[in-house]
């Protein structure tokens, strides 16, 4: 039928059927019959899909298309996804490792590493992870720190510098303390894990953090393991959100990366680390007592 659709104005219906030996009466009854119930299902769920696609970065892949569909009450199989995804040329951002930026700290530093790879919370503000990274602009460069909150995923601090500074880390471990602070939540015991990068094992980042009740574990330089969780974190807000254009100046991605941390990532993007929810819903589910 699409092939004489295509072609019909050039040479005629009746031509066409003659030579592919088909009767035209077949596609004109074709053509009138009304779609099929799973033709107008299809299109009323791709319609949904390029929603949410659109809604959410048009970064996610099958599977988190998925759950959103189910989510918001529109049940259909993963498989079907699939397909509606393919014909209709969607697919989710595939991944790539992200630089890293660790300067050691002079000398021998003997704290502990706490965590040993293990990336396991059962509440909130038991494990934070730590790290920086470095981003490209037409301004030059600029460093970028991050923490997570390990049991929910969700994004605490950040803070945005031209330089790579210990205040660069102390500002975004600030803006943590201050995001549970507000709402009363204490961190008495938390664990606060990085590399071993100046940033981190400077003296004011360890004051603070005994200050706030918490213990810093630190692992080895340049090991991406022994912080996997943030690195995956990295190598995700890098090919959804980096990589995907070029960036001017610093108020431009320092701008760009708020509204993807508070907006997608911790409002709207899904993990399936946590049943695939959002951070903030994932936490909302805690009992007051240990939220």
């Amino acid at each position: 039928m699409a092939y004489i659709d295509l072609y019909r104005q050039e040479f005629g219906v009746e031509p066409i059927c003659h030579v592919l030996q088909v009767a035209p009466s077949t596609y004109y009854a074709a053509k009138s019959r009304a779609p099929s119930l799973r033709s107008r299902t299809d299109e009323a769920t791709t319609a949904r899909i390029r929603q949410v696609n659109a809604d959410n970065y048009g970064v996610y892949g099958v599977r988190k298309v998925h759950a959103e569909l189910n989510r918001q009450g529109h049940r259909v199989a993963r498989h079907a996804v699939h397909r509606l995804m393919r014909r209709a040329g969607l697919r989710g951002i595939t991944r790539a490792k992200s630089p890293r930026t660790t300067t050691p700290a002079p000398g021998l530093d003997m704290r502990p590493d706490l965590v040993e790879r293990s990336f396991a919370a059962d509440a909130p503000n038991r494990l934070w992870v730590a790290d920086t990274t470095y981003i490209r602009t037409f301004a030059g460069w600029v460093y970028a720190a991050f923490v997570i909150d390990v049991f929910s995923r969700r994004v605490l601090g950040r803070q945005v510098s031209r330089s790579l500074r210990t205040d660069l880390a102390l500002e975004a471990l600030e803006m943590a303390v201050w995001n549970r602070a507000h709402v009363g939540r204490r961190i008495d015991g938390l664990v606060h894990h990085s590399d071993r990068g100046v940033q981190y094992l400077a003296v004011r980042s360890t004051q603070r953090l005994a200050e706030a009740g918490a213990v810093a574990s630190v692992g080895t330089t340049g090991d991406p393991y022994d912080n996997a969780v943030i690195e995956s974190f990295w190598s995700r807000m890098q090919v959804e959100l980096l990589d995907r254009r070029r960036w001017r100046t610093r108020l431009e991605l320092a701008n760009a990366i708020f509204e993807y941390l508070e907006i997608f990532h911790n409002r709207q993007r899904r993990h399936s680390a946590i049943g695939w929810l959002t951070p903030i819903e994932f936490e909302k589910r805690l009992p007051s007592t240990v939220a």
